[in-house]
């Protein structure tokens, strides 16, 4: 936002002094200007008002340049922690059935799978994620990156879109892979806090890495891990979901629900809001010049009309 200012507004009383003395002392101030007062009587009567404009504008000019007027434009900087988060989805085949379906056979098919309904809500939060850096790794009988950590968030939702159950095979699900992968995003990043949200509905098993490494690695990166269990809890390893986040000093979620686990990325994304330092400072532009020109220009007509009409002013 930007306004006019003057650093030095006490000036203007110098503007007043020439007021009050154009008043009360004309004699005394042009009687020390010019002692022969008296030649210059006569002539004081046609005195012109372009005279007094020329000779008023060039003190007010010289009184506004001194006052030192200037724009000033105040700034203000906010400055957020910075995440980085993973989201490691599951793309096994059990995501294809919806909420509430144990079986693929069950006669009543939901609406939206459960991977359907993560993928949508994943992208609703990565939105919301402003500033934060994001990556995509996707699992299910291998685990692979399917978006590095970036602040592109157009991109991350692309990526989202093509993605499909099966796309990291159907008959496995490798959790510690998965974590093992997400972690790994995190090698060169400078965030201060390091996030994987483990989105499953299965347990561990088909895994190249053992639990104890994974676990480890994530301790020395200090990433914190969410898990989050999806759908009908005989589904996943509800025990194993809370070691993994008890171990990364993260938390456990049970999303039973498309509504469940709307709620879940809510309290993910306020227990990870990024904090917001605000930041002020006003850039100056001086204008002193202008008014400063303009009483030089004012002074020089000034001068030029009383010489050439010899009128005392």
């Amino acid at each position: 936002m930007s306004e006019i200012d003057f650093e030095y507004p006490q000036a203007f009383l110098i503007l007043a002094l020439f007021i009050l003395c154009s008043i009360f002392c004309k004699a005394r101030s042009e009687a020390i200007l010019f002692p022969h007062l008296d030649i210059f009587i006569k002539q004081r009567a046609k005195e012109s008002a372009l005279i007094k404009f020329f000779k008023w504008l060039s003190i007010i000019g010289a009184v506004t340049a001194l006052a030192s007027p200037v724009i000033k434009n105040r700034v203000q900087l906010q400055k957020r922690d910075a995440h980085s988060l993973v989201l490691a989805i599951d793309a096994s085949g059990s995501m294809s059935r919806g909420f509430g379906e144990r079986y693929i056979s069950h006669r009543k098919r939901a609406k939206e799978s459960k991977f359907s309904t993560t993928v949508r809500l994943a992208k609703a939060f990565i939105k919301e994620r402003k500033g934060d850096q994001i990556g995509i790794v996707v699992f299910g009988g291998f685990a692979y990156t399917a978006a590095p950590l970036t602040l592109d968030k157009e991109i991350l939702s692309k990526i989202l879109d093509s993605l499909q159950v099966g796309s990291a095979g159907i008959n496995a699900t490798v959790i510690n892979d998965a974590l093992f992968q997400s972690a790994k995003l995190f090698e060169n990043s400078k965030a201060k806090s390091k996030v994987v949200i483990l989105l499953t509905d299965g347990e561990s098993r088909g895994d190249h890495i053992p639990y104890r490494v994974v676990s480890d690695y994530l301790k020395r990166q200090k990433i914190k891990v969410y898990t989050v269990g999806i759908g009908d809890e005989r589904d996943f390893n509800k025990a194993f979901l809370e070691q993994i986040a008890k171990d990364s000093k993260g938390e456990r979620f049970i999303a039973k629900s498309a509504k469940d686990l709307k709620e879940i990325y809510h309290n993910i994304d306020k227990l990870q809001k990024s904090k917001v330092e605000s930041t002020k400072y006003i850039k100056k532009r001086y204008l002193y010049e202008y008014p400063l020109f303009i009483a030089l220009m004012a002074l020089l007509f000034w001068t030029y009309l009383t010489n050439k009409r010899g009128v005392v002013a």
